[in-house]
């Protein structure tokens, strides 16, 4: 995919719902056609924010577009205020997302807190190659459990954990892949870097990685999000957000 297709279009929001503790809802109305992979991301533009945000692309259609986003500042707390009818300016199409076709016969799908924006696209287009993929969802707490009615409404097998035990599997996503005995044979993964880093320790098999990481531009032309792989330095914006396994050097 050519990154360099993103444009700056108009959104009209169709609802902006609360669904978990500080987890909200977008859906929007506009032409989607830059989104092309799942993982990919969208950059809004806030009214009197000097930087847009970035937020992970949960799902999209030919019309419709729909981000999960969690209130952590400014930025994030003004667009839960937002009302239906409201227009966003955002850039769409940026960032490479997951490679769909390198997922094995049987891939897991892990995500961590708001890291399980991208799964649902993610889950729907291997189906739609033809494989069914299972996901584990970890969080902190019952009340920050998000997208697992989605997914079990669209018959995919998903297992929760929390951390302090008061939803689903007590413990973390690793805590829950050993009960599986391990009998994956590719994951991909969206969470904080510590569980990535855990993944990448725990998981013997390959798999792609999105990374969570604070953006200026969003495009590639500030490199204040850069990385050190094993294939040199990248932009997490423009050259990932996704990146394999092998490629990550953890520290």
């Amino acid at each position: 995919m050519n990154t360099d297709r993103y444009k700056n279009k108009i959104f009209s929001i169709v609802s902006n719902t609360r669904v978990a503790r500080k987890t909200w809802k977008m859906v929007l109305e506009g032409d989607t056609s830059d989104f092309t992979t799942p993982g990919q991301f969208a950059n809004l533009a806030i009214a009197g924010k000097y930087l847009r945000r970035p937020i992970s692309v949960c799902d999209y259609d030919s019309s419709t577009l729909t981000l999960l986003y969690d209130v952590v500042g400014e930025g994030t707390a003004e667009m839960s205020q937002m009302e239906a009818g409201e227009n966003l300016d955002i850039l769409t199409g940026l960032g490479n997302g997951f490679n769909t076709n390198e997922c094995g016969s049987r891939p897991v799908l892990v995500g961590g807190g708001i890291g399980v924006a991208p799964l649902l696209n993610l889950a729907i287009a291997l189906r739609r190659n033809g494989v069914e993929p299972e996901i584990v969802l970890g969080f902190n707490t019952a009340d920050d459990v998000v997208l697992e009615d989605t997914l079990n409404e669209l018959g995919f097998k998903t297992i929760v954990t929390t951390a302090d035990g008061t939803y689903g599997i007590k413990g973390f996503v690793t805590d829950a892949l050993r009960g599986e005995n391990m009998t994956y044979d590719y994951f991909y993964a969206c969470g904080p870097l510590p569980m990535m880093r855990a993944l990448c320790n725990e998981l013997q098999i390959p798999g792609q990685l999105s990374l969570d990481e604070r953006m200026a531009c969003g495009f590639g032309i500030c490199m204040c999000c850069s990385l050190e792989t094993r294939n040199g330095a990248k932009r997490i914006c423009k050259d990932g957000p996704v990146f394999t396994k092998d490629e990550l050097i953890w520290k």
